[in-house]
């Protein structure tokens, strides 16, 4: 049995979450699928900074929960759901902590976008 190895977030590995100003809107495919003025700003070491998302913000009808996990020492385990909209679908597009980490334990009921995939835009 393998054990998952926790880690802090400090100097050598900062990590801020912080509320994001503004309203939050990501698309796909020219569909918006979440709005939101609650979006948490995530902001890890050698990342570019992250959007989450409130769950209850976006559009239930677009989002297929997957399989896929993953793990983040510094987040916990990571739930993945499949987004289909405008016409595109996209595996494992989304992903949330619905049991983040304590020190990250803010971004849990949120979701994230994968920025490479959809149209997320702050302002």
């Amino acid at each position: 049995m393998s054990t998952r190895e926790h880690r802090e977030p400090g100097p050598a590995h900062p990590i801020t979450v912080t509320p994001t100003e503004g309203e939050v809107v990501v698309r796909v495919a020219g569909t918006v699928v979440a709005r939101t003025t609650s979006a948490l700003t995530l902001a890890e070491a050698g990342h570019p900074a992250v959007q989450y998302v409130p769950l209850d913000d976006v559009d239930p009808d677009v989002l297929r929960p997957s399989d896929t996990r993953t793990w983040c020492p510094y987040k916990g385990e990571a739930s993945y759901w499949s987004v289909s909209a405008g016409g595109t679908d996209l595996p494992d597009g989304v992903w949330g902590y619905p049991d983040a980490s304590p020190a990250v334990a803010r971004i849990a009921g949120h979701v994230a976008f994968s920025p490479d995939r959809v149209s997320v835009t702050v302002g």
